[in-house]
C-alpha cells in the first residue's frame, strides 16, 4: 500500500507540475498577467506553504537553524537569488514567450549540461550511457525547435534563449544545492530559497502591484492552481514519494511532467506539433528515462534536488 501510494504521489505531482507551465502561458496569453508578478508571487507564497509544511510535520528547528551560521546561510542565499529565482524567471519568460511545452523539455537539458560540466571537471568520465544522453538531447532538440526544417525555427527565438538559460539555471540549482539538502530538509531549503527569490523579485514587481480590472473568476482559479498546485503541492507530493520509493523511481515516473506539458499545449491551448517535435519530445523523454535509469550517483544527487521547477 505504502508503494502504490508513493506511485500516486509522485505521478499526481508531476502531473500538476507540467499542467502548471501550461495554465501559466494560458495566463499570459489570455489575461496578459505579467511575468515578474507570477513568479513573484507564486515564490512567496509556494516558499511561505512549504515552511508552513514543515513546522507542522517535521523537525521544526530546522526553520531557523538554518539561519545560525554562515556556512549555511550565506549559500542559501545564493541558492536562493542565482538558483531558485534563475530557474523560475527564465522558464516562466520562456512560457511567456513560446509555450510550456517547449519551456519544460528545454529546460530538461540540465542533465546534459551537468555530464558535460563534470566530464570538463575531470569529476567523471564518459561512459556510453554519456553519449547516448548528449546525443537523444542533441537530436531532440534539433527537431523540437526547427520541426524537421533547417530553413526556420518553429519556436520564437527569445523562447529559445530563455529555455536554454532555464536549463542551465536548473543545472547550477541542481549541483549547488546538495550539500545544503545533505544538512537540512528539502523542504526548508527549498521552501526558503523561494522565500529569497519571491521577495528579491519583490523590488522590481511587488505582488500587490497587480491590475485586477481584466481579472475573471477563471483568472484567479488559474492563479490558484499555478501556485498551490503547480509549485506548492506539485513538490510536496514528490517529497513525500520519496518515504516509499527509491529516488531512482521517483526520477523516472517524474518523466511524465514533459509529457503533460505537451499534451495539455497541444489538446488545451490549441498550439500546433509537427511531427518531427513529437520525435524531438520522444528523444527527450528517453534521455530523461535513461537518466533515471541510470545506477551512477550522479542521477541519485539529480533526482534529489531537481525536484521544485
Amino acid at each position: 500500500m505504502n508503494r502504490q501510494k508513493g506511485i500516486a504521489l509522485v505521478i499526481t505531482g508531476a502531473v500538476f507540475w507540467g499542467i502548471g507551465g501550461t495554465v501559466a502561458k494560458k495566463l499570459f496569453q489570455q489575461y496578459q498577467i505579467d511575468v515578474d508578478w507570477l513568479v513573484t508571487t507564486r515564490l512567496l507564497l509556494a516558499g511561505f506553504l512549504l515552511l508552513t509544511v514543515q513546522f507542522f510535520r517535521k523537525d521544526r528547528s530546522q526553520i531557523l537553524g538554518v539561519w545560525k551560521t554562515r556556512k549555511t546561510a550565506i549559500p542559501l542565499l545564493i541558492f536562493g537569488l542565482i538558483g531558485m529565482l534563475a530557474v523560475q524567471y527564465t522558464y516562466m519568460a520562456s512560457i511567456q514567450h513560446g509555450n510550456a511545452a517547449v519551456a519544460t523539455l528545454l529546460q530538461y537539458l540540465a542533465p546534459v549540461i551537468i555530464i558535460v560540466y563534470l566530464i570538463i571537471r575531470k569529476q567523471t568520465i564518459v561512459t556510453r550511457n554519456d553519449l547516448l544522453t548528449v546525443s537523444l538531447a542533441l537530436v531532440g532538440c534539433f527537431f523540437l525547435l526547427t520541426n524537421g526544417s533547417i530553413s526556420q525555427l518553429s519556436v520564437p527565438t527569445p523562447a529559445i534563449v530563455w529555455g536554454v538559460l532555464s536549463g542551465f539555471a536548473l543545472a547550477f540549482y541542481t549541483l549547488y544545492a546538495i550539500p545544503l539538502l545533505k544538512q537540512y530538509d528539502s523542504l526548508v531549503i527549498v521552501g526558503w530559497a523561494m522565500m529569497i527569490g519571491g521577495l528579491a523579485l519583490s523590488f522590481i514587481h511587488p505582488p500587490w502591484q497587480l491590475d485586477t480590472r481584466g481579472l475573471t473568476l477563471e483568472a484567479y482559479l488559474y492563479l490558484f492552481f499555478v501556485i498551490i498546485f503547480g509549485t506548492m503541492i506539485a513538490f510536496w507530493f514528490y517529497i513525500e514519494s520519496l518515504q516509499s520509493l527509491a529516488p531512482k523511481e521517483s526520477s523516472l515516473l517524474g518523466s511524465i511532467e514533459p509529457l503533460a506539458a505537451v499534451l495539455t499545449t497541444v489538446f488545451w491551448l490549441k498550439e500546433s506539433f509537427g511531427i518531427f517535435q513529437w520525435i524531438g519530445t520522444a528523444c527527450i523523454i528517453g534521455m530523461i528515462v535513461l537518466l533515471a535509469l541510470n545506477k551512477e550517483p550522479f542521477s541519485k544527487a539529480k533526482s534529489e534536488v531537481s525536484i521544485s521547477y
